[in-house]
């Protein structure tokens, strides 16, 4: 816990230093891989977004997830954003210790996404946003097997550009807790994710912006942290182009270079979490 302190407390640092100035720039809704941002479009927006997150490599075996969401989004009023997502799942996985072997593509769920912004950068010194996502599903995250899980994701996200137009970072507070009842055996289940993650975008030309994203995530098992299970950090490359007036792409890898499971060697989380985690997101305004 105290390696997110200080990462927490450096990139908070970071956003409140004093800066000579703000001019319009980057907009951050939709710029970075798996952390988010404060800008939600104006006002009457609609956009189509697919996103295919695939995580891969436990300790021994075959592993592969592959996530598809379609997304709808509408900016309903100023500050306000809501999504709905439709979500199917391929699993792969063989040979893993603690996994039954599995190999089925099957719809997995939905979910739906809350966003409001309470500060705005053009008129604040960062942006502050929180979001809240709500999701169901049949098909259980890490292992594939069939379940009923309810869970919501929380965000609180800040950004900021330190050079207009040309740089921007943001910090996410993660709460991610989840209820899930195992078909196959009855047995049911709480735990919840904390983290902080962290992003840096650069503009190298007009439309495209290249950077990295950094996460650190802990693991739990019931809903008010009893019990530690493990803890993983994430770092990688993040790359961003603007296709056309109206479309774009986000690429984005990680991998774990650190972690740990709790009652296991090892100095990383492979019963938790994945080796590498890969994410593309193609959207559209319409």
């Amino acid at each position: 816990m105290r390696t997110c302190s200080t990462l927490l407390q450096i990139a908070l640092g970071c956003l409140l230093l004093p800066l000579p100035g703000h001019a319009e720039g980057i907009d951050t809704e939709h710029l970075f891989g798996f952390t988010i941002g404060s800008d939600i479009g104006e006002p009457g927006e609609r956009e189509f977004q697919n996103e295919t997150t695939g995580r891969f490599d436990k300790s021994a075996g075959t592993y592969r997830a592959v996530t598809n969401s379609a997304e709808l989004e509408f900016v309903p009023v100023k500050n306000f954003r809501v999504e709905f997502a439709a979500v199917a799942a391929s699993y792969n996985i063989g040979g893993v210790p603690g996994f039954d072997d599995v190999n089925q593509t099957a719809v997995q769920g939905a979910a739906v996404d809350l966003r409001y912004r309470f500060l705005d950068r053009a008129t604040s010194p960062f942006g502050l946003l929180f979001e809240a996502e709500p999701h169901a599903n049949r098909l259980d995250e890490t292992s594939g097997q069939h379940v009923r899980a309810y869970g919501t994701d929380f965000a609180l996200a800040f950004d900021r550009e330190f050079i207009a137009n040309k740089l921007v970072a943001a910090v996410n507070l993660l709460y991610q807790p989840e209820w899930t009842n195992f078909l196959a055996t009855g047995k049911t289940e709480h735990d919840a994710t904390l983290g902080v993650a962290g992003a840096i975008m650069a503009q190298v030309r007009p439309g495209v912006l290249i950077g990295g994203e950094a996460r650190y995530l802990r693991k739990y098992e019931g809903f008010g942290l009893d019990v530690f299970a493990g803890h993983a950090l994430f770092v990688g490359p993040t790359m961003y182009i603007q296709l056309s007036e109206r479309s774009r792409l986000t690429a984005a890898w990680s991998f774990q270079v650190a972690g740990r499971a709790a009652e296991m060697p090892g100095s990383l989380d492979l019963v938790n979490f994945e080796r590498h985690q890969a994410r593309l997101i193609y959207g559209i305004n319409f």
